[in-house]
Protein backbone atom coordinates (compact mmCIF):
# COMPACT_ATOMS: atom_id res chain seq x y z
CA UNK A 1 0.00 0.00 0.00
CA UNK A 2 2.33 2.77 -0.74
CA UNK A 3 -0.26 5.74 -1.15
CA UNK A 4 -2.24 4.48 2.31
CA UNK A 5 -1.49 7.70 3.49
CA UNK A 6 -4.21 9.79 1.82
CA UNK A 7 -6.07 13.06 2.39
CA UNK A 8 -5.89 12.17 6.10
CA UNK A 9 -2.50 11.14 7.00
CA UNK A 10 -1.56 8.35 8.81
CA UNK A 11 -5.20 8.24 10.27
CA UNK A 12 -6.38 6.33 7.37
CA UNK A 13 -4.82 3.50 9.62
CA UNK A 14 -7.88 3.60 11.39
CA UNK A 15 -9.62 1.37 9.24
CA UNK A 16 -7.73 -1.43 10.59
CA UNK A 17 -8.48 -0.35 13.84
CA UNK A 18 -12.22 -0.28 13.24
CA UNK A 19 -11.77 -3.89 12.16
CA UNK A 20 -10.46 -5.19 14.99
CA UNK A 21 -13.02 -3.63 16.81
CA UNK A 22 -15.51 -5.13 14.33
CA UNK A 23 -14.00 -8.71 14.59
CA UNK A 24 -13.48 -8.57 18.58
CA UNK A 25 -17.31 -7.36 19.20
CA UNK A 26 -18.58 -10.34 16.67
CA UNK A 27 -16.84 -12.68 17.97
CA UNK A 28 -17.59 -11.53 21.61
CA UNK A 29 -21.32 -11.46 21.07
CA UNK A 30 -21.03 -14.96 19.22
CA UNK A 31 -19.29 -16.69 22.00
CA UNK A 32 -21.72 -14.92 24.52
CA UNK A 33 -24.61 -16.12 22.64
CA UNK A 34 -23.31 -19.77 21.98
CA UNK A 35 -21.74 -20.42 25.11
CA UNK A 36 -22.70 -20.46 28.79
CA UNK A 37 -20.36 -19.50 31.26
CA UNK A 38 -17.24 -21.46 31.55
CA UNK A 39 -18.37 -24.04 29.18
CA UNK A 40 -15.36 -25.38 27.16
CA UNK A 41 -15.82 -26.85 23.25
CA UNK A 42 -12.69 -28.18 22.61
CA UNK A 43 -10.99 -27.22 19.63
CA UNK A 44 -7.45 -29.25 19.57
CA UNK A 45 -7.33 -31.67 22.38
CA UNK A 46 -4.99 -30.76 25.75
CA UNK A 47 -4.26 -27.41 23.44
CA UNK A 48 -7.00 -25.30 22.74
CA UNK A 49 -10.82 -24.59 23.88
CA UNK A 50 -13.49 -22.17 23.36
CA UNK A 51 -14.94 -20.94 26.46
CA UNK A 52 -16.82 -18.28 27.86
CA UNK A 53 -15.74 -15.75 30.86
CA UNK A 54 -16.05 -12.29 32.18
CA UNK A 55 -13.22 -10.48 33.49
CA UNK A 56 -13.40 -7.25 35.84
CA UNK A 57 -9.84 -6.63 36.13
CA UNK A 58 -7.14 -6.21 33.47
CA UNK A 59 -4.65 -8.52 31.94
CA UNK A 60 -4.71 -11.63 33.86
CA UNK A 61 -7.58 -10.72 35.80
CA UNK A 62 -5.59 -7.77 37.59
CA UNK A 63 -7.77 -6.57 39.97
CA UNK A 64 -10.74 -8.73 39.30
CA UNK A 65 -12.04 -9.14 42.88
CA UNK A 66 -11.98 -5.25 43.44
CA UNK A 67 -15.69 -3.91 44.52
CA UNK A 68 -16.44 -1.90 40.83
CA UNK A 69 -14.24 1.11 41.12
CA UNK A 70 -11.50 -1.02 38.38
CA UNK A 71 -14.16 -1.01 35.68
CA UNK A 72 -13.59 3.17 35.15
CA UNK A 73 -9.66 3.26 36.58
CA UNK A 74 -9.06 1.07 33.70
CA UNK A 75 -11.51 2.57 31.30
CA UNK A 76 -10.02 6.12 31.91
CA UNK A 77 -6.62 4.65 31.18
CA UNK A 78 -7.72 2.67 27.58
CA UNK A 79 -9.26 6.33 26.86
CA UNK A 80 -6.22 8.03 27.00
CA UNK A 81 -4.31 5.53 25.69
CA UNK A 82 -6.11 5.67 22.58
CA UNK A 83 -5.86 9.22 22.58
CA UNK A 84 -1.86 8.89 22.42
CA UNK A 85 -1.95 6.40 20.00
CA UNK A 86 -4.17 8.36 17.59
CA UNK A 87 -2.03 11.24 17.98
CA UNK A 88 1.33 9.17 17.70
CA UNK A 89 -0.27 7.80 14.12
CA UNK A 90 -1.31 11.34 13.26
CA UNK A 91 2.12 12.27 13.28
CA UNK A 92 3.96 9.00 11.98
CA UNK A 93 5.90 9.70 8.92
CA UNK A 94 4.72 8.09 4.72
CA UNK A 95 7.33 5.58 5.73
CA UNK A 96 6.46 4.70 8.54
CA UNK A 97 3.72 1.71 8.03
CA UNK A 98 5.07 -1.12 10.07
CA UNK A 99 4.61 1.44 13.13
CA UNK A 100 1.45 2.44 11.57
CA UNK A 101 0.01 -1.16 11.66
CA UNK A 102 1.22 -1.95 15.08
CA UNK A 103 -0.08 1.13 16.42
CA UNK A 104 -3.84 0.41 14.34
CA UNK A 105 -3.79 -3.08 15.96
CA UNK A 106 -2.92 -1.71 19.61
CA UNK A 107 -5.75 0.96 19.29
CA UNK A 108 -8.89 -1.34 17.73
CA UNK A 109 -8.04 -3.86 20.60
CA UNK A 110 -8.26 -1.35 23.39
CA UNK A 111 -11.45 0.43 21.93
CA UNK A 112 -12.46 -2.89 21.64
CA UNK A 113 -12.25 -4.21 25.37
CA UNK A 114 -13.08 -0.65 26.27
CA UNK A 115 -16.44 -0.96 24.65
CA UNK A 116 -16.98 -4.06 27.11
CA UNK A 117 -15.83 -2.61 30.01
CA UNK A 118 -18.12 0.64 29.71
CA UNK A 119 -21.31 -1.55 28.29
CA UNK A 120 -20.90 -4.52 30.37
CA UNK A 121 -18.85 -3.76 33.01
CA UNK A 122 -16.60 -7.02 32.40
CA UNK A 123 -14.18 -8.15 29.01
CA UNK A 124 -16.35 -11.10 27.63
CA UNK A 125 -13.04 -13.90 27.32
CA UNK A 126 -13.34 -16.52 24.55
CA UNK A 127 -9.68 -17.91 23.94
CA UNK A 128 -8.29 -20.62 25.94
CA UNK A 129 -5.24 -22.54 25.23
CA UNK A 130 -4.03 -24.91 27.98
CA UNK A 131 -1.61 -28.35 28.00
CA UNK A 132 -3.69 -31.08 29.22
CA UNK A 133 -5.25 -30.36 32.56
CA UNK A 134 -2.09 -28.70 33.96
CA UNK A 135 -1.44 -25.50 32.58
CA UNK A 136 -4.18 -23.16 31.40
CA UNK A 137 -3.23 -19.44 29.93
CA UNK A 138 -5.53 -16.91 31.14
CA UNK A 139 -8.76 -16.36 28.75
CA UNK A 140 -8.00 -14.08 26.40
CA UNK A 141 -10.20 -12.14 23.22
CA UNK A 142 -9.81 -10.94 20.23
CA UNK A 143 -8.66 -7.70 21.27
CA UNK A 144 -6.33 -9.10 23.33
CA UNK A 145 -4.19 -10.75 20.43
CA UNK A 146 -4.42 -7.63 18.17
CA UNK A 147 -3.09 -5.35 21.07
CA UNK A 148 -0.39 -8.89 21.79
CA UNK A 149 0.93 -8.43 18.26
CA UNK A 150 0.89 -4.46 17.94
CA UNK A 151 2.81 -4.35 20.68
CA UNK A 152 5.35 -7.17 19.76
CA UNK A 153 5.59 -5.42 16.58
CA UNK A 154 6.03 -1.83 18.47
CA UNK A 155 9.01 -3.70 20.66
CA UNK A 156 10.41 -5.26 17.15
CA UNK A 157 10.50 -1.89 15.46
CA UNK A 158 12.55 -0.28 18.85
CA UNK A 159 14.98 -2.79 19.17
CA UNK A 160 15.35 -2.47 15.26
CA UNK A 161 15.87 1.46 15.61
CA UNK A 162 18.15 0.45 18.81
CA UNK A 163 20.34 -1.49 16.82
CA UNK A 164 20.83 -0.02 13.33
CA UNK A 165 19.67 2.90 14.19
CA UNK A 166 16.70 3.18 11.92
CA UNK A 167 13.27 1.64 12.78
CA UNK A 168 11.32 -1.19 10.78
CA UNK A 169 9.88 -0.03 7.54
CA UNK A 170 8.76 -0.79 4.02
Amino acid sequence: MPNAVGRFGRLSWLWLSLLVLVIDQASKFYFEGKLEMYQQIVIIPDYFSWTLAYNTGAAFSFLADSSGWQRWLFALIAVVVSAVLVVWLKRLGRNETWLAIALALVLGGALGNLYDRIALGHVIDFILVHWQNRWYFPAFNFADSAITVGAVMLALDMFKSKKTGEAVHD
